[in-house]
């Protein structure tokens, strides 16, 4: 999506009934009800075990010729377009639209309208909203965050861990964030809450709530890494220059050392940290033509050169063959995103019932027989 000026979602209705059963497998999907009579599905049910896989696949190959401006994910459909050929964005991405209705009609493919939404400067995607500036958070789950009482036991703060990481992509230095709540979900572990766990709940909702737009990842243009490691933490960051030579974040990546981790010596720690960057964003590097890794860690090259290797650094290394990059050394004053991302040392629906009938609309679905 990245270059694109203008938007549109398309949510597809009730995307499992769209697609029919086969004759033979009908009978199998039958449930017997206190009146005596088996139900069968003439639609794809939910819960089948390979619904979702079949649901997303049939999609793909629906739509595997309009991918470039049309990508989809199971029962979402999201149009971009930009100006090319002389025409305004406008009028490509109406062409655009206009491909992809043509082939949902063909398919038999239907859409929720109140769901849609057409020709906007930026939609919602997969709990994020994606625009030309790029990809930014979803402010109602940065509200619900920052909005969320001080926890008062381990049950508490496990939820709104498990909510703020989810959004850990847009904050700078998160693992080193949140370790000192880290601590007080270990075993056995008395709950205390002291000021600098409490210093730690807020530095992560200060951080949320000025959480940069990410530069939508651009294919055309070269990526560079940034890591760094510290002594208990490990973070990293993708980044690519804009169309403006802006350096921009596309994704920021942190996490806490295990406990062997932290007894590596301060190279591997680093190389470590690099591996994890490897890992992390190897969607976008791997098969990519040269980048660049930045580290603060001036023999870092020279320990990966060595010949006198531990089994751990020949195993990192031959890791390391799968990717075509160069190391580059960046003092720590000059390595200010990696080095911070380490180094803060503080921180229902409705169902049926037996008793319910089937609603109308279901039995357009089913089909009867006696038992």
């Amino acid at each position: 999506m990245s270059g694109s000026a203008i938007y549109s979602a398309i949510d597809l209705t009730d995307g499992f009934y769209q697609i029919l059963m086969r004759e033979s497998d009908i009978p199998l999907t039958a449930v017997s009800t206190p009146s005596g009579m088996l139900w069968e599905w003439l639609v794809m049910p939910q819960g089948l075990k390979n619904a979702s896989a079949t649901f997303n696949r049939m999609v793909s190959h629906v739509l595997r010729p309009l991918r470039a401006f049309a990508p989809s994910y199971f029962d979402d459909i999201f149009v971009h377009s930009r100006a090319e050929d002389g025409l305004s964005a406008v009028d490509v991405h109406l062409r655009h639209l206009r491909k992809v209705f043509e082939e949902m009609r063909e398919n038999k493919l239907y859409a929720t309208l109140k769901k849609c939404v057409f020709c906007a400067p930026e939609i919602p995607v997969l709990g994020c909203y994606v625009s030309k500036s790029g990809v930014r958070a979803d402010p109602e789950k940065i509200s619900s965050i920052c909005s969320w009482p001080t926890p008062k036991n381990q049950t508490e703060l496990r939820q709104w861990l498990g909510l703020a990481n989810y959004l850990h992509k847009y904050t700078k230095d998160y693992a080193g964030l949140i370790q000192p709540m880290s601590s007080l979900l270990k075993k056995d572990v008395a709950w205390n809450w002291r000021p600098e766990h409490q210093d730690a709940f807020d530095a992560v909702k200060k951080s949320l709530a000025s959480a940069p737009v990410l530069m939508l990842p651009d294919t055309s243009r070269p990526f560079h890494v940034v890591c760094d490691a510290s002594d208990f933490a490990i973070g990293c960051a993708l980044m690519q220059f804009d169309a403006e030579g802006r350096e921009r974040v596309v994704s920021y990546q942190s996490r806490q050392m295990k406990p062997a981790e932290k007894n590596y010596p301060v190279h591997d720690k680093e190389i470590l940290a690099m591996r994890y960057a490897l890992i992390k964003f190897r969607v976008y590097l791997l098969g990519e033509q040269t980048f660049a890794v930045y580290t603060d860690h001036a023999s870092l090259r020279t320990a990966m050169k060595s010949p006198h290797l531990s089994q751990r650094m020949a195993r990192w290394l031959s890791f390391f063959a799968e990717y075509n990059f160069v190391v580059h050394y960046k003092p720590g004053k000059n390595n200010i995103l990696a080095d911070a991302l380490s180094r803060r040392p503080d921180y229902d629906p409705r169902r049926l019932t037996r008793h319910q009938d089937i609603p109308v609309e279901m039995t357009t679905m089913m089909t009867a027989r006696p038992a």
